[in-house]
């Protein structure tokens, strides 16, 4: 297998990896972008815990998503999944693969993945 480096675009996927210390925990944001949508996995250790997928429908000013695998009482992946592509515009898949211990590191977590949406669009 080629090994990638950050940013990197092969075969009309790029891939944008970034990290952040995010209450006293770190946090990894794994990026693949490819053709009309993007992979998120979120994550302090090596883990696909969940999957969800959401896109936007004609029928609905609220995207579609569902959860692909992983446990349906989480529904962290699924929000996030949902949320980001209303905001996206586009096809989104997410693994969220942290601890649903604390509700306020969802919420910085999602901000740090809006901040870097703002920084580097061109990477979702």
């Amino acid at each position: 297998m080629t090994e990638m480096l950050n940013g990197t675009d092969f075969g009309g996927i790029s891939v944008h990896n970034f990290s952040e210390k995010i209450l006293e925990q770190v946090v990894h944001f794994h990026v693949m972008k490819f053709n009309e949508g993007f992979f998120l996995w979120v994550g302090s250790a090596p883990a696909l815990s969940n999957l969800a997928v959401s896109m936007s429908s004609k029928y609905d000013s609220m995207p579609l998503s569902t959860l692909v695998m992983g446990d349906p009482s989480n529904t962290a992946a699924n929000s996030l999944a949902q949320r980001l592509a209303k905001r996206t515009k586009k096809q989104v898949f997410v693994s969220y693969s942290l601890p649903m211990t604390d509700s306020s590191l969802s919420l910085l977590v999602e901000n740090r993945i809006k901040k870097e949406l703002e920084l580097h669009p061109e990477n979702f």
